[in-house]
């Protein structure tokens, strides 16, 4: 097991910087806030750059770069939710061309002549309002249904950008051919690895703004920056970071090469990915003091989606006490 980025990785990963920063820079995301606008050919982008083609299991650690970087760009697109939600729960996709969504609970199925018929209401689905098919994972298996045969509503939530439905499903009838038997629990780590080095993304963003803003702000005719007070704090942010980024590619490892520790690596990414959120929110927040609070200023849109990374998923709460379960098993 490697640990450090070989060439083309390290070449992915200045790619994905270049292409956010010309392609999806903080101006579109407002715009897309503001004045409502779309985030036009940018999925088609990605399409293009081969970057919906990562769905094979052993490319995690490349699909994890992309993730990290496109967090930290505050992606509009459903890249995240048909990449490490949808794609892994549908064998044999070796890409992702129209964007995909996944649910994970709520859904009842009930055998009906050759085949089945889902029922029930699934809340906070990502990107369950524009994905143009569903992974439905029941008791039964997993469901791929076309998205005309359900009923979603978009849920207002804090992060304007982030697109979080409420998808019904009223006696859709689904065929034999629909059906499969992936391993749910699976799929389910890459979604938890995803969000991880999504939301480790949104807090690089917001330090790299916290550095640039105490480097300027100027207080005692000195930059605030040279404060032994804001120091710590920014060291603090990139000490979360840094741990949470670890651990948040480790799982994608475990991913990668099918480890047995994928299960607690994919909760202990999930879970520092949310304790570091933590950290960040609050010390980005503060240092960047009563412009922090500001709609003009653009710090908003990565601490949203840092946060909403947080809570998509189960929090770091749910996540430790999983972990200490896994533990205590061990220990059996």
């Amino acid at each position: 097991m490697l640990f450090e980025f070989d060439a083309d990785q390290r070449l992915l990963r200045e790619t994905v910087r270049e292409v956010t920063a010309r392609e999806c820079p903080p101006a579109l995301i407002r715009d897309i806030v503001d004045k409502d606008v779309e985030p036009g050919t940018l999925w088609q982008t990605y399409v293009d750059l081969g970057w919906t083609e990562l769905t094979d299991p052993a490319l995690a650690v490349e699909l994890a770069i992309v993730c990290e970087g496109l967090g930290r760009a505050t992606d509009p697109t459903p890249f995240l939710a048909s990449l490490t939600q949808f794609a892994p729960l549908v064998p044999g996709e070796e890409q992702v061309e129209k964007p995909g969504a996944a649910v994970y609970s709520d859904v009842v199925v009930a055998q009906d002549g050759a085949g089945w018929r889902l029922s029930g209401t699934a809340r906070h689905v990502l990107d369950g309002d524009r994905a143009e098919r569903l992974a439905v994972v029941t008791p039964a298996g997993v469901f791929v249904v076309d998205a005309e045969a359900v009923r979603t509503t978009r849920t207002a939530v804090f992060d304007p950008v982030l697109h979080i439905a409420e998808v019904s499903f009223d006696g859709v009838w689904v065929s034999a051919s629909d059906r499969s038997d992936v391993d749910a629990e699976r799929a389910r780590q890459h979604a938890l690895t995803g969000l991880a080095l999504t939301t480790v993304g949104a807090c690089q963003r917001i330090l790299d703004l916290v550095l640039d803003h105490v480097r300027t702000r100027k207080q005692f005719d000195a930059a605030i920056g040279s404060f032994q007070a804001v120091q710590h704090k920014a060291a603090d942010m990139h000490i979360a970071i840094e741990r949470a980024r670890a651990l948040g590619y480790f799982a994608a490892l475990c991913l990668a090469s099918d480890d047995p520790r994928r299960r607690l690596a994919a909760s202990m990414a999930k879970a520092s990915a949310g304790e570091c959120q933590a950290i960040v929110f609050k010390h980005g927040l503060q240092l960047f003091g009563a412009m922090g609070f500001t709609w003009e200023n653009d710090l908003q849109f990565a601490l949203k989606r840092a946060k909403a990374g947080e809570l998509l998923l189960g929090g770091a709460a749910q996540h430790r006490a999983l972990i200490t379960e896994e533990y205590r098993a061990a220990l059996v």
